[in-house]
């Protein structure tokens, strides 16, 4: 048993990185196309990828996609080019903590709207807007979201394009974790509802929970007009994302290996939450939750007046990590928690999910 069981980290462990997958495509794309692996590349990122991310998602055209150093790099653009102090963005509550501090950082004005076991409570959202606010910006992380688990129905999401269209606000729709899916079909994506219409959306996703987080390659897919604004501000700010990596996932997405290791992915990880859902259901059956169809995470509601921050400590003592629920908050959470499963392998849930109970108990002593 390790000495500290973590379902704090939004990583898997070491055991289902596919290292010998990727060891062969980097030899194939160093011996195919080594030039292109190893030199500058252009703002858009590797124009083969980028080709084959237009076909993933159902035959956009490359020009509007845009490889980038990992999704947050690209949300970080994105916002920056889009944002201004003082501009108004709706954010989901919960939602990812980084996105709200890049959000904080850019001076912007954040509108926290529920979510429900659907997604984001529209109705909220419509209120706000009948309320007068105007949002530049609503960011989705539509599919098993982090934190929440939850997914977005698709008349949310058709209803956030319509509202989109009306408004005139961008959807981001935040999209890591799609292919990390336990079962049925993928739902329609906003960006493909969009077409056609007036709506704005910008799609972005990421290799990283496909492949590795190491290999920090995610994209961008937009308006072609926004896309070439983006790539422009990447070229000058950095040349180029890392065409090496690129090269290397391209190499996993043409050989099929990519499609592989997202099923031996998917079944771990489904392995892994069907483990802490019965350990939390045994051992914390005050905690409520969204039981995820994929993704990595589970986010905790416990009894009114559960201080999870307090729970810090003790949980430390006990040998066991979690994030407490303020991190993904503009305010509020204090009786929240999110849990990766995605780090602990099956025989170790039982007794973290055990650690998690001692401190819990320790702070209503």
């Amino acid at each position: 048993m390790p000495e500290t069981i973590s379902f704090a980290r939004g990583a898997p462990s070491a055991d289902l990185l596919p290292v010998d997958a990727v060891k062969l495509a980097a030899e194939t794309a160093l011996t195919e196309d080594a030039t292109r692996a190893l030199s500058y590349g252009t703002g858009i990122g590797h124009p083969g990828l980028c080709e084959w991310i237009g076909r993933r998602h159902g035959g956009v055209d490359p020009a509007r996609v845009m490889v980038t150093n990992g999704s947050l790099e690209a949300g970080w653009m994105l916002f920056s080019a889009l944002l201004a102090p003082g501009d108004e963005v709706v954010v989901e509550q919960p939602s990812y903590d980084r996105t709200l501090l890049m959000l904080d950082k850019l001076g912007v004005d954040r509108i926290g709207i529920p979510l429900e076991a659907d997604g984001i409570e529209v109705e909220g959202l419509e209120q706000a807007l009948a309320d007068g606010h105007r949002p530049k910006l609503v960011h989705i992380i539509p599919n098993f979201h982090n934190p929440a688990g939850c997914t977005l129905s698709e008349a949310k999401r058709r209803r956030l394009v319509e509202l989109s269209a009306e408004h005139g606000f961008w959807i981001f729709e935040d999209d890591p974790y799609r292919e990390v899916r336990f079962g049925g079909e993928p739902l329609v994506t906003m960006l493909e509802l969009a077409e056609g219409t007036d709506a704005k959306v910008v799609h972005a996703s990421s290799f990283s929970k496909t492949v590795g987080p190491g290999v920090r390659v995610g994209y961008l897919i937009g308006p072609e007009a926004e896309i070439k604004t983006l790539a422009k501000g990447a070229s000058e700010t950095y040349i180029s994302p890392n065409m090496l990596a690129e090269s290397i996932v391209l190499e996993l997405c043409r050989s099929g290996a990519l499609d592989r290791n997202i099923e031996f992915v998917n079944e771990s990880l489904a392995e892994r939450r069907d483990a802490v859902v019965l350990e939390l259901g045994k051992q914390i059956p005050e905690a409520e939750f969204v039981v995820p169809g994929g993704g990595y995470f589970l986010w905790l509601d416990l009894a009114e007046g559960t201080d999870t921050r307090a729970m810090l400590a003790p949980a430390k003592d006990e040998g066991v990590a979690f994030v407490a629920g303020p991190d993904f908050m503009i305010e509020g959470g204090s009786n929240s928690m999110r849990l990766s499963f995605a780090p602990v392998p099956p025989g170790d849930v039982g007794e973290g999910i055990a650690r998690l109970a001692r401190a819990l108990a320790t702070v209503r002593a």
